[in-house]
């Protein structure tokens, strides 16, 4: 997304950056996250990792587990649990179609990104992955050392 003069709210708050690494991701979408007032707070100050988290459809409803948020220090009243169980908020139809795609083998949703949209709402990106194996991570990462090896010799060349 491209940062513009009237997107002054949008904000990148976590990245799971091991995940394109790890997961071979086929499609992404955005959900909303249901929060508490501190945890949004912590958002704000850069207080987040979703590195080790991944989404579970359970029962009818979509929630992000083991996702981290630091607690929030002006919050003495009323401070939040730092690895509970957040729900997501997708429609029906989309509900219907993570749930029968998690069912297929293999198939996983891992959070991608955290953000602050152009609203300054909460959003969280999911991607609809599989798991790599072994030999797939090595084939990437030989594709990423040649596409940088190609663009040594052009830049020295050219």
């Amino acid at each position: 997304m491209a940062k513009s003069s009237e997107d002054k709210n949008y904000k990148v708050i976590a990245e799971n950056r091991r995940a394109r690494f790890d997961y071979a991701i086929e499609e992404d979408l955005e959900c909303g996250i249901l929060l508490e007032g501190s945890e949004v707070k912590s958002l704000r100050q850069n207080g987040a990792n979703i590195a080790e988290s991944y989404a579970a459809v359970e029962e009818g409803e979509l929630w992000l587990v083991n996702s981290y948020i630091a607690p929030y220090e002006q919050a003495k009243m009323f401070k939040h649990e730092e690895r509970r169980r957040r729900k997501l908020l997708v429609s029906r139809k989309e509900m219907a179609r993570l749930w029968n795609d998690t069912q297929r083998k293999g198939m996983t949703l891992v959070p991608l990104v955290m953000y602050f949209n152009h609203r300054g709402l909460a959003k969280i990106k999911l991607g609809i992955a599989k798991g790599k194996k072994l030999h797939d991570k090595r084939e990437t990462q030989a594709k990423r050392d040649w596409s940088r090896q190609k663009q040594r010799l052009l830049k020295d060349h050219g």
